[in-house]
């Protein structure tokens, strides 16, 4: 699991700002980080068409609907990389502010589904593109999903990470 940045301070503030306020623009900003982090990352390369394949996590419809559409997708798209966005939340998922790791765990379980259409290539490598690490929960809920329909996840990459044990990469 790589991380951007720590989410505190400059990192945190733009996350919230493209989130929670608004600030749609940020998404090319996020965009060419992420393009430029994919060749970085350990162990992750581009399919045989040089293709970089991202997964974004999904968001919550409500949050998504307040957001005027996921704010993942754009992010990846302004990436340049090939996207799929593939991954969505079953009826039941809470907003996880204020879960603890067990409980974020229990609220993702079973509730992670697979979009059939959009699909990437069958067997392709892909990573799941998230904003916030914070447990861990959702990128191992997302990642179980992926590999149960033959993608391999072979990286996960996050904006930020709200703990020291996911440094940034």
């Amino acid at each position: 699991m790589f991380a951007l940045s720590h989410y505190a301070g400059t990192g945190r503030e733009l996350v919230l700002a493209f989130k929670e306020r608004g600030r749609r623009e940020l998404a090319t900003v996020f965009g060419a980080l992420v393009a430029e982090a994919l060749p970085a990352l350990p162990g992750v390369r581009p399919d045989e068409f040089g293709k970089w394949w991202l997964v974004p996590a999904p968001s919550r419809r409500a949050a998504a609907r307040r957001r005027g559409g996921s704010h993942l997708v754009g992010i990846a798209r302004a990436s340049g990389a090939s996207v799929a966005p593939i991954l969505a939340f079953a009826r039941g998922v809470r907003d996880s502010v204020g879960l603890d790791a067990a409980a974020r765990r229990a609220n993702l379980s079973g509730r992670v589904r697979l979009r059939r259409s959009g699909l990437p290539p069958p067997g392709t490598a892909v990573v799941l593109l998230d904003d916030v690490v914070t447990t861990g929960a959702t990128a191992s809920a997302c990642g179980a999903v992926l590999a149960a329909a033959g993608f391999r996840v072979s990286a996960v990459l996050t904006l930020t990470a709200a703990r020291s044990t996911h440094p940034p990469g």
